[in-house]
């Protein structure tokens, strides 16, 4: 198909404008007669033919045979208090989330803080230990401001240096990378702003008092917006809810550059970071405006991460684009192959932001999950990019430092359902029910994941004080096994006869 090859060609450079709509010029008149045209003709198709075939994506994951099984390293180059509450333990109540870190301590203080951080959060030993396991991808997030901090923004930079250890610790254990942009100036969903708001998302809506809202979750039939409920006055709330990064050409063209800085660096090592996130999670929910920007974003993207050259020639890198909160039937026809190559879609399943969610009992968590199979495929291949075995908002912090649960009823205006002991923090206090259930909910997800999707990366691999959430603390306590092929229920989505 000669429009593969030419939309490839006139996108090189992220190009503001849809690669379906090249610019070829007026038409100019035949140079050949008839009969020479025709034998022309059926040289160029030959021509055009090995091109296509030169193009076409070399894979170094076989992806659409070969099911995607990882876990993502949140916590360690995008900070988050609940899972290194060690790290905030000596600030003061200012201090919620990375900006606020940087902002509120001496400068000194905070980057040799973080710096330690870096250097033991996660080590080699960490890709030695999800190798072990038969994982085969971890995800990596990481904030723009690793790339690109001005004036006003106090983040402190130096988390480059990691992620090119982690990518030649992947590299030596046989793991595949994603690289997730995880924050864009101006914020792409409110909860990630230049401001202080929470640097994760989806699971962490609320890193503060000030930050009290949900936004979207996924049951097993169909996507749920949720109302947002804050405790500020009403001249306040959309300063701390607000989504900038698509109102500022300048944030998406800083946006943009560090997408082309992303793809030049690992276009030729695909053989480690086969996928690039070029923005989580926008929030396209908010309006007509974001979905446009949002969707050209993408297609400057595309332009960007496979074609980082600045030539025609292509990369082997795949693009994974977000649901941006929506379901995954909402991205139906959006870049489809085989015209775009290399494009994945990210969706995302929780079953606690919200007091109904915490009711739910064991039986009805694991039947919501198998039922969800159908609202996975689409279009595109999609993966379960966020997910986690924890069934309560137990995890101290999880709603923002200094906020309580719905489960226990410590969230304002939540509905209590039982005391949160036992669920969560360390699993020397988890009973054996309990480890059934984590066992039986892991194994009922991934098997779901699989059967109606290229697969999944779980949400995390560690946190220091929320084993509910740990893939390896469920490693070790044993309610994730160390093949994640080696089910204890492998009938656990199926109805009993």
């Amino acid at each position: 198909d000669p429009t593969i090859v030419r939309s490839g060609a006139a996108y090189v450079g992220g190009i503001n404008r849809k690669p379906s709509h090249p610019n070829n010029g007026p038409p100019r008149p035949s140079l050949f007669p008839m009969g020479a045209y025709s034998r022309l003709w059926a040289v160029l198709l030959g021509i055009l033919s090995l091109l296509e075939a030169s193009c076409a994506l070399n894979y170094s994951f076989p992806y659409g045979s070969e099911k995607i099984r990882g876990v993502s390293l949140a916590g360690w180059l995008v900070i988050d208090q609940w899972m290194t509450p060690s790290l905030f333990a000596h600030t003061n109540s200012s201090v919620i989330d990375e900006w606020t870190f940087c902002q509120y301590q001496d400068r000194q203080t905070a980057a040799r803080a973080l710096e330690k951080h870096w250097k033991t959060f996660i080590t080699e030993a960490d890709f030695a230990a999800i190798a072990a396991a038969g994982l085969n991808h971890v995800k990596i997030p990481i904030g723009y401001w690793a790339f690109d901090v001005v004036d006003g923004e106090p983040y402190v930079q130096g988390q480059l240096p990691y992620l090119m250890k982690a990518v030649s610790w992947a590299e030596v254990h046989g793991l595949k990378v994603i690289i997730d942009l995880f924050g864009a100036p101006g914020s792409q969903n409110g909860y990630l702003s230049i401001r202080s708001a929470p640097p994760s998302i989806f699971y962490q809506s609320m890193s503060s008092p000030r930050f009290q809202g949900r936004h979207i979750w996924t049951n097993s039939t169909r996507t749920v917006r949720l109302a947002i409920c804050i405790r500020l006055p009403l001249s306040t709330q959309n300063s701390f809810f607000q989504s900038t990064w698509q109102d500022s050409q300048s944030n998406i063209d800083r946006t943009n550059a560090i997408i082309k800085r992303l793809a030049s660096m690992f276009a030729r090592h695909t053989n480690v970071v086969p996928v690039i996130v070029p923005l989580n999670e926008p929030k396209t929910i908010y309006n007509e405006k974001i979905q446009s920007v949002t969707k050209q974003f993408y297609y400057d993207s595309y332009g960007n991460i496979r074609y980082p050259y600045g030539t025609s020639q292509s990369s082997n890198l795949v693009v994974m684009i977000s649901v941006g909160f929506q379901s995954v039937d909402f991205w139906d026809n959006f870049m489809p192959p085989p015209k775009w190559e290399g494009v994945l879609l990210e969706t995302r399943y929780y079953q606690i932001w919200t007091d109904a969610d915490n009711a739910l009992s064991y039986t009805q968590h694991i039947e919501n999950i198998c039922k969800a199979k159908s609202t996975l495929s689409g279009s595109l291949w999609t993966v379960v990019g966020e997910w986690t075995t924890a069934s309560t908002d137990c995890a101290n912090g999880i709603n923002g430092r200094y906020v309580g649960s719905r489960y226990d009823g410590t969230y304002p205006g939540s509905a209590r359902v039982s005391s949160c002991t036992g669920l969560t923090g360390n699993a020397s206090t988890f009973n054996e029910g309990y480890k059934t259930f984590l066992r039986q909910f892991w194994e009922a997800q991934v098997q779901t994941y699989e059967a109606g999707s290229q697969g999944w990366l779980q949400w995390v691999w560690k946190a220091e004080n929320a084993d509910d959430w740990s893939y390896q603390a469920g490693l070790a306590n044993g309610w994730i096994p160390r093949n994640p092929t080696d089910y204890k229920y492998p009938n656990i989505c199926q109805p009993e006869a």
